[in-house]
């Protein structure tokens, strides 16, 4: 993994231990997919990172830098770029105090391998707590989904061995997987839950939004069990269409799913079949 560390405008070598996204998550953050040095969804991942950063109070760093940088880092070549963004440093207590350059770090990641088959999903025991002045944002706060992924990655001592998890509201409504949106089939259309009240408003789920026939509407645990067709989706893996949930349901391949994989691979080189 490649790293390089800024405040404000200056590289630093490591980040300082009264940065306030240490201290309290105060900061957000983007996953972004890399194809041949380039980010094609680029001007959709800065303007979701602007906008959170102008919700939480903060400026964002000057974007030309952090796009230079980035090229830089990728070296023409193919990969995960993380973008973390705090607040800074600052003392210690909740309170944001006075303005200060913000934290930015850019990771270089390999691509993480592709399924060879549609996913395997369970339901998350934990629940999303509903929270309106963060819904949408992708802040650097993931305890809730932390928790819910240890829930079987074996640290639980769970042993089912699903790729994924959903994940549901305080108040019972399905809204997302733990790193991805959350698209069902109802008769014939396609249909997302809305993230007013949680969750992450996700760049390829936006993408989506703006080119396909796609309805936002809050969904039930039976909503899921008795659709058509299932996906996920992420900007860093694409479509990934669901074979199972749990003991309750499976789902063959469907042609409509496919047929949005093909569609994005022409909008993102990165999600082409090679």
């Amino acid at each position: 993994m490649s790293v390089r560390i800024f405040s404000g405008g200056q590289r630093i070598e490591s980040i300082p231990a009264d940065d306030r996204g240490l201290a309290y998550g105060d900061g957000i953050f983007e996953t972004m997919r890399a194809h041949g040095g380039e980010l094609p969804w680029w001007d959709a991942h800065w303007q979701r990172l602007a906008h959170g950063a102008q919700r939480l109070g903060f400026p964002a760093p000057r974007q030309a830098l952090v796009r230079e940088q980035a090229q830089a880092m990728l070296e023409g070549g193919d990969g995960v770029l993380k973008l973390l963004v705090t607040r800074g440093s600052g003392a210690r207590g909740y309170a944001p105090g006075v303005a200060t350059p913000p934290t930015w770090v850019l990771s270089l990641h390999s691509l993480p391998p592709a399924p060879a088959q549609g996913l395997c999903l369970r339901w998350c025991q934990t629940r999303l707590s509903l929270q309106p002045a963060l819904a949408g944002l992708k802040h650097c706060n993931r305890l809730e989904q932390v928790l819910a992924r240890a829930e079987w990655n074996g640290s639980t001592g769970n042993p089912d061995p699903a790729d994924e998890g959903l994940m549901r509201s305080t108040e019972g409504d399905v809204v997302c997987a733990t790193a991805a949106n959350l698209f069902v089939l109802q008769e014939g259309r396609w249909t997302t839950p809305p993230v007013d009240r949680c969750g992450v408003a996700g760049v390829c789920r936006g993408w989506l939004l703006a080119h396909a026939d796609v309805r936002e509407k809050r969904l039930s645990v039976t909503d899921v069990e008795t659709a058509q067709a299932v996906f996920l989706c992420n900007a860093v893996r694409g479509i990934l269409p669901v074979a199972r949930l749990g003991a309750a349901r499976t789902w063959p391949a469907h042609p409509l799913v496919a047929e949005l994989q093909a569609r994005l691979a022409d909008a993102h080189p990165g999600f082409g079949r090679h």
